[in-house]
């Protein structure tokens, strides 16, 4: 685990590339969940999400440890890809993303955009990983793992932020993929020495993180369709699941039809668009709101990268298939 002090400098470093992210109070969410709720706003990065910080923190730690790097390659939903090639292309080192078949094309659309090479491959995350292993070695590039300490370092940065601002919080919901973003948030609770409580929100669809936490040991979940695609992660990252089984108070699913109401609650009362896993943490509160009654409560919009058609669809009230 890093210390405030790491988590101070790694900030300082991030914020040479992009601004720290606000965190902000709306009365009509509070309205509706019955507790006072502190929105961090981890779309309002420059690719739209909290991995920009991962990125920026772990392509300097490669170029300071393997500096004859030429290029890196690495799987994604989306996000995390954006991430790598943001910060590889600053860095002046090549990136090739894998994505599987079927993947947003507008997340794909930007993550050319950045600069990487995009393959597609296999149905979902886990079977692009598995192409990324074979790539690696036939191109000689540098692996980014999902879930790499450096990584988290950078996400880190985002808790350090929301609980210097509001360190009264009871509560933090962090909706889990491979795990950054939770056991960032972890950690920055355990070096700032809070009592915020950290709950995990996974997608019923994918309930791997809640399974393994409640079975004590990780558990594998067949593959399955959501639009929460930053979820979409069939089992635990072993490193990941080491912090946040220790960390976490616990993990709650949602369903794909109130991630859907909580992005249209988002847009309509906040006027900022939430990609499925954005808008994850929202929905877990509004699912407890009884038991959080006068409660504050942090919930982390970590990705505004909706595609438009899934947007569309939401807001004429209906759930992306």
């Amino acid at each position: 685990m890093f210390t405030k002090q790491q988590l101070e400098s790694a900030a300082q470093y991030i914020y040479r590339h992009m601004s720290a992210t606000p965190q902000y109070i709306w009365p009509q969410i509070n309205t509706k969940t019955g507790c006072t709720v502190v929105v961090k706003h981890e779309n309002h990065t420059p690719i739209g999400a909290f991995k920009a910080r991962g990125g920026l923190t772990f392509i300097s730690w490669l170029r300071a440890n393997h500096p004859t790097t030429k290029g890196i390659i690495t799987a994604t939903r989306g996000n995390h890809g954006q991430a790598q090639a943001f910060a590889a292309t600053m860095a002046g080192i090549k990136s090739v993303i894998v994505v599987p078949h079927g993947n947003s094309s507008e997340k794909n659309n930007a993550m050319r955009a950045f600069g990487a090479e995009l393959i597609e491959y296999g149905t979902d995350f886990n079977e692009a990983l598995v192409e990324v292993a074979r790539l690696a070695k036939e191109r000689d590039l540098f692996v980014v793992p999902p879930f790499h300490e450096q990584i988290m370092l950078g996400v880190a940065t985002y808790g350090l932020e929301l609980m210097t601002a509001h360190p009264d919080l009871d509560y933090i919901y962090v909706p889990i993929g491979c795990g950054s973003g939770i056991c960032g948030t972890i950690t920055a609770r355990n070096a700032l020495n809070l009592n915020t409580k950290i709950i995990g929100v996974v997608s019923d669809k994918f309930p791997a993180a809640k399974k393994s936490l409640e079975g004590g040991q990780i558990v594998d979940t067949e593959s399955a369709q959501s639009f929460a695609d930053g979820m979409a992660v069939r089992a635990p990252v072993a490193d990941a699941y080491s912090i946040y089984s220790k960390g976490a108070e616990r993990i709650v699913e949602v369903s794909d039809d109130e991630i859907a109401e909580a992005t249209r609650i988002y847009f309509s009362d906040t006027h900022n668009t939430a990609e499925g896993a954005g808008a994850a943490s929202l929905a877990a509160v509004l699912k407890e709101k009884t038991q959080l009654r006068n409660q504050k409560v942090g919930v982390v919009l970590t990705g505004g990268n909706i595609d438009t058609n899934l947007f569309k669809d939401i807001l004429d009230r209906k759930t992306p298939l």
